[in-house]
């Protein structure tokens, strides 16, 4: 079993990695295999609305000059996957919305390629506006077909300066029970 899991902030060393690599940390210690791929601050265009997806059928974004289609194939060989995002205006980066558009659409045109993997949405936060960033990443997950496993909270921590959300306790918990419930849940359908 696989679980990749995608950076949407520019900060490869930033609190959403952190949250990230402590669910990271829950899934090894059940064998599972991770991942991380940064895409925060990388060129990645939006999706066009070209309809060439639908089109073609053949599990690719046309638009080829950027990683969306190296993330997609990525995302199709995973049974698992993690978007995480910080906050920037009660929103998450135009990186990660661009590959959530087009890995979406692309999945949903080849017969619904998401379909039942398990999906979690990480979001860091300075102060407010995290739970919108939380629905939007779990947007794609819930029209996908995907099975989102729940923890002890909202899978939120708060911190601005790097390392910040170190200090935030029930965020770690937050994210430790994350992987542990994801863990179990791949387990369970993997059977």
């Amino acid at each position: 079993m696989k679980v990749v899991a995608f950076n949407g902030s520019p900060r490869k060393d930033g609190n959403t990695v952190t949250l990230i690599k402590h669910v990271l940390d829950e899934l090894e210690k059940e064998g599972i295999e991770t991942e991380i791929v940064q895409i925060g601050g990388k060129s990645i265009h939006g999706c066009t609305a070209c309809g060439k997806c639908v089109e073609n059928k053949d599990r690719k974004c046309i638009i080829d000059k950027d990683i969306v289609n190296d993330c997609i194939e990525k995302m199709l060989e995973a049974d698992g996957i993690i978007l995480g995002s910080p906050t920037y205006f009660a929103d998450l980066t135009p990186e990660l919305k661009a590959l959530i558009d087009r890995a979406g659409f692309v999945a949903g045109a080849n017969g619904g390629l998401l379909r039942h993997k398990v999906g979690a949405a990480i979001v860091a936060v300075r102060r407010a506006g995290s739970i919108h960033v939380f629905d939007s990443i779990n947007h794609l997950f819930t029209i996908s077909q995907m099975i989102i496993p729940g923890s002890s909270y909202w899978n939120i921590g708060m911190g601005l300066d790097e390392g910040n959300v170190e200090r935030d306790d029930e965020g770690i918990q937050t994210m430790h029970t994350l992987g542990q419930n994801m863990a179990w849940l791949l387990k369970k359908l993997n059977v």
